[in-house]
This record gives structure tokens, C-alpha cells and sequence, in this order.
């Protein structure tokens, strides 16, 4: 008999469960919206009765779930399934597995949303046909995941797999972490945001002030609209962007030498513009060649489902190997 898994997607604004079978499959979506004012019980009850929704409008008997998956943003102990710090909703050291358990009845694992994007990619999305890979998600900040022989590679205590917080300029902008210099001062949609409006104060004949007349205009398009335009200033900042984004990305690859790296984030829609650039910046400072160990760099083909996946993956692989 095929068994099913439920996948949970925790934002900070919503929650999306899907019901997701032994080969990927997802069968279906739904969504509730969630909110900091609750306390982390009601969450959890409101994150069960999603599970049960979503099971309810798969069709399946309920007795063929095995286990839910959650990925939740912070800083999370999987092992115990916590949520040992997440700042947005003012958790600390939240039992959340036990807490959804306590309401649905069904096993439960923790992971790290991030983490569980990128286990979904790796398995069943641009990443399916490799067994190591990094993914390197471009948004607000750099977020990310990275999958060794076929597992989510998490750390000591869950607490690896930071790809945004590698140190790529001592001394640079400082990032939210508290540190300076951090990847995602510099490659994230934040950053390039950051770079657009500095270029057209410097030059305001650009054609990027034409598409953003006001600083609160600039988007992450912004520079890459005028730079295929042939705006020569904007075309210094996408080069600039790449960069720094290319020189963060080699330094992971030296580390883990992936078979591939995924690029998802809103960047990525950028598509061809961004990777054939960025392939050229990271390829060229590779310390093992090429023509050994290739690489492919691709964007991100789940979008909005990753997390679902990646959850359901997580409760997936948790479960057989808690089976021995």
C-alpha cells in the first residue's frame, strides 16, 4: 500500500501544507494564514487542523499518512523537534513537533524551512538527478541548503547549513546577524537593491532613475531591466552584483565540490542573464578543474512547492530511518 506524508511550509505571514506520496508526487495545497500574536499552541493547533485539511481534500484514508513534516524558519534543534530561537514570532525553545503531535495524532519532524527547500529541490526538484548539491536561495537575505550523498546535511545540532553568513568582505556592511561583511550584505535581493540606488545617486542619467524615479521604487529588476537595455551603469552594477554573488558561491563549491548548485529567490527569475554570467565569475575560481569534477549552476524549478516537498521529504526520510 503506498503511503502519503504531509509537508508544511511555516511563514511568518502564512502556513502551506501539502499531501505529498513515496515518489513526490503532490497531490495537493492549502493555506492559512498565521500571525506572531498567536502563542505557539495555537499555531501548533492551527498547523494540525492545516494537516488535516489537506489530507481531507487529497481523497486519501487518513490512515495512510504516516507522518508530517515541517519546515519552520529560526534556529531549529530537529533531533527534538524545537524551535530553538525564532525571532519574528518571539520563540524560544518551542516544542513544536510535540505540540502538533499533541493535536493531529501523527508523528512529527522539524527542520529548518530553508533546509527543507533545498531537500526539495535535491529530491525532487533541478537537483533530482545528483546526489550532492547546494542551493543558494536569493531574497531578502541568502538562505540555502546543502545535500551530501543524497541527505540534508544540518550540523552539529541542527545549526549548519548557514550559507548567507560566511564572512566574504572583513569589515564590510554590517548584516543583521551583527557581524560585517556577511554573503548576503552582498548577494542578496536586499543587497543589490542597496547597489542600484547607490549607482543612481552617482549617476542620475541612468536609465535605472527612469524606471525608479524614487529610492522606494528600486526593485531587484531595477538594474538588470536597464543594464539589457545597454545602460552602461546599470550593466556595472549587475557585473558588480554577479561578483559578489559568483566569488560566495566558488568559495562553497571549493568547500563541498556539489554536482550542482540551484539558484532560486527572486533573483533567479533573471534566468539566463544571471546564470551564464555567474558561471563565468565562479568557473573561473575553482580550485579543482572542471574537466574532473564538473558543475552545473541552475535555477530552482519547484518555486512556491519546495518547502511543502522538502518538509515532506524530511518526515519521509526521518521516519525509515527511525524504522532501523
Amino acid at each position: 500500500m503506498k503511503k502519503y506524508y504531509v509537508g508544511i511550509d511555516l511563514g511568518g505571514i502564512s502556513a502551506k501544507a501539502g499531501v505529498v506520496d513515496e515518489e513526490g508526487n503532490l497531490l495537493c495545497t492549502v493555506r492559512r494564514e498565521t500571525s506572531a500574536e498567536n502563542p505557539p499552541e495555537r499555531t501548533a493547533e492551527h498547523l494540525a487542523a492545516l494537516a488535516e485539511e489537506a489530507i481531507k481534500k487529497s481523497g486519501i484514508g487518513r490512515e495512510r499518512v504516516i507522518a508530517i513534516g515541517v519546515g519552520s524558519p529560526g534556529v531549529i534543534d530537529s533531533a527534538r523537534g524545537e524551535v530553538v530561537v525564532w525571532s519574528n514570532f518571539h520563540w524560544k525553545d518551542v516544542p513544536l513537533s510535540a505540540l502538533v503531535f499533541r493535536d493531529s495524532g501523527l508523528p512529527v519532524w522539524l527542520v529548518n524551512d530553508a533546509n527543507a527547500a533545498a531537500l526539495g529541490e535535491a529530491k525532487y526538484g533541478s537537483g533530482k538527478n545528483c546526489s550532492d548539491s547546494v542551493t543558494v536561495t536569493l531574497g531578502t537575505g541568502v538562505g540555502g541548503g546543502i545535500v551530501l550523498g543524497g541527505k540534508l546535511f544540518e550540523g552539529f545540532r541542527s545549526a549548519g547549513g548557514e550559507l548567507g553568513h560566511m564572512v566574504l568582505r572583513r569589515g564590510g556592511v554590517r548584516c543583521t546577524c551583527g557581524r560585517r561583511g556577511c554573503f548576503e550584505c552582498y548577494a542578496s535581493a536586499t543587497a543589490l537593491k542597496r547597489m542600484t540606488r547607490e549607482a543612481i545617486g552617482r549617476h542620475p542619467d541612468s536609465l535605472m532613475r527612469r524606471a525608479a524615479p524614487t529610492p522606494a521604487d528600486v526593485t531587484g529588476k531595477t538594474a538588470f531591466d536597464a543594464a539589457r537595455e545597454g545602460d552602461r551603469y546599470a550593466k556595472a552594477v549587475v557585473k558588480k552584483y554577479i561578483g559578489y554573488l559568483g566569488e560566495g558561491i566558488a568559495n562553497l563549491v571549493n568547500l563541498l565540490r556539489p554536482e550542482i548548485v540551484i539558484i532560486g529567490g527572486g533573483v533567479s527569475n533573471e534566468g539566463e542573464y544571471l546564470l551564464s554570467r555567474l558561471e563565468r565569475v565562479v568557473f573561473r575560481n575553482l580550485y579543482a578543474p572542471l574537466s574532473y569534477a564538473p558543475l552545473s549552476i541552475v535555477r530552482a524549478s519547484l518555486g512556491n512547492d519546495a518547502g511543502i516537498l522538502g518538509a515532506a521529504a524530511y518526515a519521509m526520510s526521518r521516519e525509515r530511518s527511525s524504522l532501523g
